[in-house]
């Protein structure tokens, strides 16, 4: 039996950079000798830069086009529109595709009014009500556009908010949509387990179905697990890397953020700094210390018993607690475990927003994982080898009972030797004391040393530098006071207590969680502003869930133009021809 080539056209309002147009594009469905082909007529946005992204990720122009009417566009702005403004027609969403007719429209308008991130107060505003307006300002023009000829099938998404805040709205649009000929449902669908991603996304679906065009039953797409976050970063190259492009930056964060960061436990969020000892500003229980390979930053415990020394941490190191009370459902700084999945990637996925920060085992750069660890007494020593300078061959001992047990111990001249024993050489006993009776004044410069692990001022100058400069034979350190402070913007890694890196997601990150790109794939979106591009990747619809979704309508119109009326199908029915009889005998559809 030949295959037959059948062509199934799309066409987006409020379209943003296109990513459900691309899901779309790459749907699939095949009913006997009939394969569904999937092309793009083209979407609609306000935002010029995305709609240049939108004809790159869709591969076919779209229109910039503001969707207010008047009165909308002055309640929203403020202001009348400029001279050269007038409001859409439906002719102009004709124009906008290309003067063809789509089988499917995917709508997902402005979602600001409706989400659960807006206090109620505000999404009662002129402003905000405007914007909730125009979403059923858009599904008439819609309609309007093609009266004569209606798509088969009409996709509205939206945040799950809007089927409890803008349930009159919703309600108007049920009620234009069934009296255009169209049987509606309303689910709700994680996004993440229609595409098989790696983060979860809630989303309100509203599915028209055109009863005369389409009688088959439109069946919901198959569900998948949720994937690990690390099973998509894990594919991709280290964040900073230049070959990965400018979205693979790491963000510049304030250095108390990325401190927080480091003390919030991976799986959790800011609350878990809630179990940090803090005195006097300074952390009392741990340490911020420098690392051994590039510029790390460690974390150590502090042992109130004297086995690390007790040094000012400074207020840059501050596990600050207070953050919002009673804000839990937003995790502020919350970091996701390596083998956890990501919450959903919005507009304002910052560390500081959410749980969109990542405990990533693979530190940059650490060759050895564990040189120079110092164990806890409690805990089990690292495999013994025979390099122990380069392994956990150190132990935080608590046992200070007294200066004869101390290696190398110097009792003090005020103070009692300890016990004199026959080893009591040059490694344990009453050996040595601290004698001040040098007779070397310190203007005696025939007694002075050469300065070994000498520390320069910052404000005084070095000494010649020669071949043989060491830390340990002369004055080559310096007192360095340029310790960031807590609102200095930087790149910073700081190997958490679970020795991985608690880091933000790269703007390139998200947008491979929200499968926008493959992880080995690269992409720059329009501009140079990461707070933009994260705001146009946030307020796409995934393209896997996209393409999960098109794929089953594609099945439902083929079976429609082939004659078929009914397939047997395990999935639920998303839209089944019942609710509509029963709404035509209660007299709900005109």
């Amino acid at each position: 039996m030949n295959r037959v080539d059948v062509e199934i056209r799309h066409f987006h309002l409020f379209s943003g950079i296109g990513m459900g147009a691309k899901g779309f594009n790459r749907g699939s469905a095949r009913v006997g000798n009939l394969t569904a082909k999937f092309r793009c007529l083209g979407g609609i946005d306000v935002d010029p830069a995305a709609v240049r992204d939108f004809g790159r990720v869709a591969g076919v122009p779209g229109t910039v086009m503001d969707l207010f009417d008047r009165e909308q566009y002055r309640a929203f702005h403020g202001e009348e529109p400029p001279a050269d403004w007038r409001e859409a027609t439906p002719q102009d969403i004709h124009r906008a595709a290309g003067n063809e007719r789509p089988h499917i429209v995917f709508l997902s308008a402005p979602c600001k009014g409706f989400s659960g991130l807006l206090s109620e107060s505000k999404s009662k505003t002129d402003k905000y009500q405007a914007l909730n307006r125009l979403t059923l300002r858009g599904v008439w023009l819609m309609l309007e556009a093609w009266q004569q000829d209606p798509p088969e099938l009409v996709l509205f998404e939206n945040v799950p908010r809007l089927a409890t805040r803008g349930r009159a709205l919703l309600d108007q649009i049920t009620a234009m949509l069934r009296s255009y000929g169209y049987a509606t449902a309303e689910t709700t669908h994680d996004c993440g387990e229609l595409g098989g991603l790696a983060q979860s996304r809630k989303r309100f679906l509203l599915v028209a179905r055109h009863l005369e065009k389409v009688p088959p039953l439109l069946y919901q797409p198959q569900t998948r697990p949720l994937r690990a976050v690390g099973d998509v970063l894990g594919r991709m190259p280290l964040p900073g890397d230049l070959r990965a492009g400018p979205m693979h930056r790491v963000p510049s964060l304030q250095w108390k953020t990325w401190v927080r960061l480091a003390f919030v436990e991976a799986g959790s969020d800011w609350r878990s700094l809630n179990r940090l000892a803090v005195a006097d500003g300074v952390l009392s229980d741990y340490l911020i210390v420098p690392g051994h390979h590039n510029g790390q930053i460690g974390v150590m415990a502090h042992d109130p018993s004297g086995t690390f020394a007790d040094v000012e941490a400074g207020s840059f190191s501050v596990a600050d607690p207070r953050a919002r009370r009673g804000a839990a459902q937003y995790q502020q700084y919350g970091v996701r475990r390596w083998s956890d999945t990501s919450g959903a990637v919005t507009g304002q996925s910052a560390p500081g927003g959410g749980s969109h920060s990542v405990a990533d085992p693979r530190c940059p750069n650490v060759l050895h994982n564990n040189a120079f660890r110092v164990v806890r007494y409690s805990d089990h020593a690292q495999a013994v080898t025979g390099g122990t300078g380069s392994v956990g061959g150190c132990v935080a001992d608590p046992r200070r009972s007294g200066p004869a047990f101390g290696k190398y111990a110097v009792a003090p001249w005020e103070s009692a030797a300890g016990t004199v024993i026959a080893g009591s050489t040059t490694g344990q006993g009453a050996y040595a004391v601290a004698d001040p009776r040098s007779g070397m004044a310190a203007d005696r410069e025939a007694y002075q040393s050469g300065g070994h692990y000498g520390v320069l001022r910052w404000d005084e100058p070095s000494g010649a530098v020669s071949a043989a400069a060491c830390h340990d034979n002369g004055r080559w350190s310096v007192a360095d006071h340029r310790l960031p402070v807590c609102t200095e913007h930087l790149a910073a890694v700081i190997l958490s207590e679970d020795a991985t890196w608690h880091r933000p997601f790269t703007t390139l990150e998200l947008a491979a969680l929200q499968s926008l790109v493959d992880p080995e794939e690269q992409i720059e979106l329009d501009g140079l502003s990461d707070q933009a591009w994260r705001e146009r990747i946030g307020n796409g619809v995934p393209p896997a869930a996209a393409e999960a979704i098109a794929s089953e309508m594609g099945r439902t119109l083929l079976l429609a133009w082939s004659g078929e009326t009914f397939a047997l199908s395990m999935a639920p029915v998303w839209v089944r021809p019942t609710v509509a009889a029963l709404m035509v005998a209660q007299g709900n559809i005109a």
